[in-house]
């Protein structure tokens, strides 16, 4: 385990395609020591969720986690450590919801993003069991948040405001207290 570097927007990484893991692969050394640096790295950083081109991977792993002492996100409840390989969202509600969001590889900006209420979930889990769930509120937005970054979008190109795009001190001392 270690803690690895976050790549940044305009790292060709974070806009490029990802390679889907195979079951064999997933047991490697190599790929369980990537998913415990995610998570190292992950949490280090107070994310709630890392994709593995963030670190510089273009394997389709994201992890998802928040805990009850995450400095930035003590209001949306607990997500237990979740680790999804090949993530696809089988389905997704038609009801959105529109709210702040800020990324580890877009530092110190957060924007007003529409997203699905609810999805229904697929993919393995770090043992290569199948995995399907449904996942709402915040825990669905982390997902489609991670998954965008594995077809190399980030929250930026889904915001339909440019307005809300603020920095994240702006935020804290405008915005957050009307949330």
């Amino acid at each position: 385990m270690a803690l690895l570097k976050i790549a940044r927007l305009g790292h060709p990484i974070i806009r490029g395609k990802t390679e889907s893991v195979s079951k064999e692969e997933l047991q490697t050394p190599e790929i369980q020591n990537l998913i415990d640096s995610m998570i190292e790295t992950m949490r280090d950083a107070n994310g709630v969720g890392i994709a593995a081109p963030q670190v510089h991977s273009p394997k389709r792993i994201i992890v998802i986690e928040v805990s009850p002492d995450n400095p930035r996100y003590p209001q949306k409840g607990l997500i237990p450590l979740t680790v999804i390989v090949n993530p696809t969202i089988v389905s997704q509600s038609d009801d959105y919801e529109q709210d702040w969001e800020g990324c580890l590889s877009v530092p110190d900006l957060r924007g007003k993003v529409p997203r699905s209420t609810s999805l229904q979930v697929s993919g393995r889990d770090r043992d290569g069991n199948p995995l399907e769930f449904e996942a709402k509120g915040f825990f669905a937005r982390v997902i489609q948040h991670e998954v965008d970054h594995l077809e190399g979008k980030v929250y930026l190109d889904r915001l339909p405001d440019m307005r809300t795009l603020t920095f994240s001190r702006e935020y804290e001392k405008y915005w957050k207290s009307k949330e």
